[in-house]
């Protein structure tokens, strides 16, 4: 009897609108399911816009889910970005890149509801929820199709990666590859996709510069270290397994805006409105080092610069990293001095910064015999960069336990 008055009483609260919400959700899985990031390429510059070609951006994610959305950015634009066309599909794999869909993943991307959107100069879009099923470690073709000449257009110069183009009409929506023919190595609009899934515990964002772009890496490998540092994580327990968002540019500085805009400028857009942040690694300051932009303020600058970064994520709940800077004896750029203060920089980073963790980059891609500069294994020829097995190095240098404190 008991039972049956519990299930009217059940039945006239959800007639009344009044039930709880647990009444009526049947997918428990569902309710745990957040976004996160999975993958992410930060605004660098401008390019010659292209209009009339669709551009099939390939981007590697990091972690899974059951659905997708995507973020397209006219943030260094200075007139509004008209959207013809954009897509979401994965892509088909082979021996060499290939701008072909798997067939029946292919997916319209919306915005509100609609298959086209303007992007305000200085903005960017989130994309509506797109149901596909996305593998960690999986390549995905993010097409954008742009009717018209919108004037310079957002991206990130140097992707690593073959991206595809195709002229003259509106191919978002191609399965197959045959209308692109030609490549570019650069990144265009797209700057972030997320995945709603409860297999992650949020996402990880690597903010840097060259090194953490990639440059000296094999293209088309995904051998960054924020590639191989997902490779790791990806093994962790769900609760402990974070998206990595790659928001390194280079020649990024930290204190001013040369190459792309400065680390402190770009903070808020590149880590703190990225979605289900946690934690950021923050490898910045080499290029300030050699072209000397700290001038006569030298470690004092540094230190303010740090401070700002780790007082802004904190305020957010996000964890931080500090990273220290790596040795470039060899470069064109080295001298003593700027030597000196990359050393005043790491001791403070190893002991003064209010970071909540510290990676020891320094310490794991040194040469033992000549500290000042990188292994020979290490260095792709211009003894800055790293070559793969550097940047697994820097991989393997994190401590997975330090992400999620």
């Amino acid at each position: 009897m008991l039972k049956a008055v519990r299930v009217i009483v059940a039945l006239l609260l959800v007639l009344l609108g009044t039930a709880p919400v647990h009444a009526v959700t049947p997918d428990r899985r569902a309710e745990k399911e957040k976004w996160t990031g999975t993958w992410a390429a930060a605004a660098s510059g401008t390019a010659v816009p292209l209009p009339g070609a669709s551009i099939r951006n390939v981007v590697h994610t990091s972690v899974g889910g059951t659905a997708t959305r995507v973020r397209l950015s006219n943030r260094l634009g200075i007139h509004p970005l008209h959207l013809g066309s954009v897509t979401v599909a994965l892509q088909e794999q082979g021996y060499f890149p290939r701008p072909d869909a798997v067939p029946g993943t292919m997916r319209r991307v919306l915005f509100g509801g609609r298959p086209t959107a303007v992007v305000p100069a200085g903005r960017e879009i989130v994309s509506d929820p797109v149901r596909l099923d996305v593998p960690g470690g999986s390549d995905l073709l993010v097409t954008v199709y742009t009717p018209l000449d919108d004037g310079p257009a957002t991206y990130h110069r140097i992707a690593k990666q073959t991206n595809f183009l195709a002229h003259g009409a509106d191919h978002a929506a191609d399965v197959g590859g045959a209308a692109y023919t030609s490549t570019v190595r650069s990144w265009y609009y797209v700057t972030g996709v997320d995945v709603r899934t409860a297999r992650a515990a949020g996402s990880l964002v690597t903010l840097g510069d060259s090194l953490t772009d990639g440059v000296g890496t094999t293209p088309d490998s995904n051998s960054r270290w924020p590639d191989r540092l997902a490779d790791r994580i990806a093994a962790l327990p769900p609760r402990h397994r974070l998206g990595v968002l790659n928001a390194g540019i280079s020649g990024n500085r930290i204190l001013n805006d040369r190459s792309g805009p400065g680390a402190l400028k770009r903070f808020d857009a590149d880590v703190l409105r990225r979605s289900g942040v946690r934690t950021v690694i923050v490898l910045e300051g080499i290029n300030d080092v050699m072209t000397d932009a700290a001038g006569e303020d030298g470690i004092k600058a540094f230190k303010k610069a740090y401070r700002s970064m780790a007082k802004k994520a904190h305020a957010k709940g996000i964890r931080v990293v500090g990273a220290t800077l790596t040795p470039y004896r060899g470069h064109l750029a080295h001298t003593p001095q700027r030597e000196a203060l990359r050393r005043q920089i790491n001791r403070f980073i190893r002991k003064e910064a209010p970071f909540d963790a510290v990676v020891d980059f320094d310490a794991a891609v040194r040469d033992p015999k000549q500290p000042d500069r990188i292994r020979s294994a290490f260095d792709p020829g211009d003894h800055l960069h790293f070559n793969d097995a550097g940047m697994k190095a820097l991989a393997r240098a994190v401590d997975l336990d330090q992400l999620t404190g």
